[in-house]
């Protein structure tokens, strides 16, 4: 059974509305951990779910950060919401 903050991730992250994005540090803080932002992606790289989009998690600097699609399809992702 997965964990109440993978969970609450997940749940955070299915939250984000088309054509906008979220920190890691943002889903955490969200999620209940504000300090767990590398856990963030630990958990969002291994999701496969389509119904997440996980594309619409970035770094604080505003990069692009990882993506388990690979980082073309992100890009491709966020450029066709923000549209």
């Amino acid at each position: 059974m997965p964990s109440l903050f993978r969970q609450n991730v997940l749940k955070v992250v299915k939250s984000i509305p088309r054509g906008q994005t979220l920190t890691y540090r943002e889903v955490a803080s969200r999620a209940g951990n504000s300090r767990a932002a590398r856990a963030v992606g630990s958990i969002l790289k291994t999701n496969f779910d389509l119904q997440i989009p996980c594309h619409r998690v970035v770094r604080s600097d505003g990069s692009l950060g990882g993506y388990n699609r690979g980082m073309r399809k992100k890009r491709a992702l966020l450029t066709r919401e923000r549209g």
